[in-house]
């Protein structure tokens, strides 16, 4: 029947050829994804389920079929060995251009783990420790102010107090800084959202410093807030380092682990490798987003920006399940590793989006809880998720990597990433 119905693609209408990479499916996984294992002198590595690979990929064809995104690709891996890749619908709707396991993407937020392993780097090197106040390598955070109200005075001010002890590296890397970004609705968020970090100019030094001249949200390491935290340590990196934040990633980080495919959007040569963004618009659908607004052309922030390939992103995904090493390369101790996969923040995590059980590490979030949280995970998992709908996951008990990626942004019209975040479970469900 397999045999028939690819046949048969032949002579579908060319309305039609848009669902070929869907029937294609069904012919038979793509080439299982050729990288490297984390550590070749694993023994008899486990797998997932034949049930379990078939069932995915059902899923994700469906959610293309019906609009929920323009495409997928998805790389599971276990016991440090990738067992199963499928891509699903388009990197381009109007070219016809298939997602392909080696179509560029930007993977947005999931930056920023990236960023928090380069700054755990130059601790190890004993050039930087996390309690090390901020104020020692940015000058601009020594005049910092914490708002004691979000609300403007009547005289159109708000009210400010000195920080109870200086910034640290450690809140920077735990989320716990008081920064903040445009999403807080308060009169403090909009004070925010008019130095936009994003779409202001300059470089990742000139940024950084203007938004260290607004009040904070809370004390330093009180309080856990989704904000540009990562940006500001990615120039607390460069300062450190002596060289430019990509610069000092690409040497530290992509270079060793051979992630020859992943850099900023900034130095994308040819765009046109890149997978279109779509965004919903009413009856419309799926339209194209060519030129994201918040997408960082010319500069280089430590919390979003890079573009990646699911082979390069699962190579980091892998060196971090493996305790720090990747095919006989060692980026981080085990200490290290260890210390960022650990809970230091349990509580107020995603509270703003109603969810439970899940803590922070050091630049990345871990299940605290897995009984409350509303995924499919384990106590200890660690993952995270980016904008433009894509996630990965670490769960260090059941052995498994995971790695989903789209290109979607969210509108008007739009919808959070469920399926993205859903197609992990059919993984764990076969384990």
């Amino acid at each position: 029947m397999f045999s028939a119905t690819c046949s048969s693609l032949a002579r579908i209408s060319r309305a039609a050829l848009l669902w070929i990479p869907l029937m294609l499916s069904a012919c038979g996984a793509p080439p299982l994804l050729d990288i490297p294992a984390a550590d070749s002198s694993i023994q008899d590595p486990r797998g997932i389920s034949s049930f379990s690979k078939w069932a995915l990929d059902r899923f994700l064809a469906l959610n293309t079929m019906i609009g929920t995104n323009s495409g997928y690709i998805a790389v599971f891996a276990r016991d440090g060995r990738v067992v199963h890749a499928t891509t699903s619908g388009y990197a381009d709707i109007e070219s016809g251009r298939s997602m392909q396991l080696d179509t560029h993407v930007r993977i947005a937020s999931m930056t920023k783990p990236i960023t928090a392993v380069a700054a755990m780097i130059l601790v190890e090197r004993g050039l930087l420790r996390l309690d090390d106040p901020v104020e020692h390598y940015i000058p601009a955070a020594s005049e910092l102010r914490v708002a004691t109200s979000h609300t403007f005075d009547e005289d159109g001010t708000l009210p400010t107090a000195p920080p109870a002890r200086p910034l640290s590296v450690r809140d920077l890397l735990t989320f716990t800084s008081g920064i903040g970004n445009i999403t807080d609705p308060s009169d403090l968020g909009q004070l925010w959202a008019e130095h936009d970090l994003y779409l202001d100019t300059g470089s990742l030094a000139e940024r950084v410093d203007r938004i260290l001249t607004l009040p904070l949200f809370s004390q330093p390491g009180e309080v856990w807030r989704y904000g540009w935290s990562a940006d500001v340590l990615a120039r607390v990196i460069e300062v450190v380092a002596q060289q430019r934040f990509h610069e000092f990633l690409e040497a530290a980080v992509f270079t060793p682990l051979g992630m020859s495919s992943t850099g900023f959007r900034a130095h994308v040569e040819d765009p046109t490798e890149l997978a279109t963004v779509y965004m919903k618009q009413g009856s419309k659908g799926l339209v194209p987003v060519p030129s994201p607004p918040r997408e960082p052309l010319d500069w280089t922030p430590g919390g979003g920006g890079l573009v990646s390939t699911a082979g390069d992103y699962m190579r980091f995904a892998l060196m971090l399940s493996n305790s720090g090493a990747y095919d006989g390369v060692r980026i981080l101790s085990e200490k290290s590793v260890k210390l960022m996969t650990q809970v230091h923040v349990r509580s107020g995590v995603l509270a703003d989006r109603g969810i439970e059980g899940v803590g922070w590490g050091l630049g990345l979030a871990v299940v605290a809880d897995a009984d409350t949280t509303p995924m499919f995970d384990r106590d200890g998992d660690f993952w995270w998720a980016g904008y433009y709908s894509t996630t990965f996951f670490v769960s260090p008990e059941a052995g498994l990597v995971g790695l989903v990626l789209a290109q979607n942004e969210p509108g008007p019209d739009g919808h959070q990433p469920y399926a993205v975040h859903i197609a992990p479970a059919f993984a764990f469900m076969g384990l």
